[in-house]
């Protein structure tokens, strides 16, 4: 079997791996379980998915004009846009509480619906997917920062480097910088630096689930 893209589609998949292995941590750490918990989980979850079926894309599926690389396509970019609800969501709580998101949640959803609408019937470029991601994680970000500056609390610095460093990986991504044409173009360092941004929101992730659960005892 052809590896098309093979250092694309190895560091994928352990990006694939690292956020089931973070899924499977906040899974087990269940003292608090609530909204913010919640999306935590499908943001790691929705993140390995898009990585798999990213790096799925990448590597086996060539041929741009077959009907079974567009649906695999659409699934990365679906999956994508799945991580930015999540993002949204997590950033609507942190700033408007459990209870006031809720609202937030209902647009964010209808928002999510007619991205898929566009990305299956419209338009299934990777653009597409950047405009509705990157709004959601610079909510994060700034949601991150806001919370920060009330705590004080080192774990939220965690995530906002975290998001730091997935922006400047995006960059990287955008603007086509290479170390080496198979096993450090783009797309790999990406997903390298992906990797410390994954593990940087974890941290923060369970940060704020270890707090919340030694307010409620």
């Amino acid at each position: 079997m052809t590896i098309y893209e093979p250092g694309v589609t190895l560091t994928d998949y352990g990006l694939t791996i690292e956020c089931i292995y973070f899924t499977y941590l906040l899974l087990k750490q269940r003292g608090v379980v609530n909204r913010l918990y919640r999306w935590f989980v499908v943001f790691f979850c929705a993140l390995g998915l898009a990585s798999f079926v990213g790096g799925t894309s990448h590597g086996f599926f060539y041929d741009e004009s077959s009907a079974l690389y567009t649906l695999v396509w659409n699934a990365t970019l679906i999956t994508l846009g799945a991580v930015g609800v999540a993002a949204y969501m997590i950033a609507s709580i942190l700033v408007a509480g459990e209870a006031n998101s809720k609202r937030a949640g209902f647009f964010v959803i209808a928002a999510y619906v007619i991205y898929c609408f566009v990305i299956i019937f419209v338009n299934n470029q990777f653009f597409v997917a950047i405009a509705f991601y990157i709004p959601a994680s610079a909510s994060m970000l700034l949601a991150l920062v806001w919370v920060f500056f009330k705590k004080r609390r080192w774990y939220i610095f965690f995530g906002i480097s975290g998001m730091l460093v997935t922006f400047i990986a995006s960059a990287i991504q955008q603007l086509g910088i290479s170390i080496h044409p198979v096993w450090l173009d783009h797309n790999v360092i990406y997903h390298l630096l992906m990797a410390i941004a994954i593990m940087l929101l974890f941290y923060t992730a369970r940060g704020f689930l270890k707090e919340q659960s030694l307010e409620q005892r």
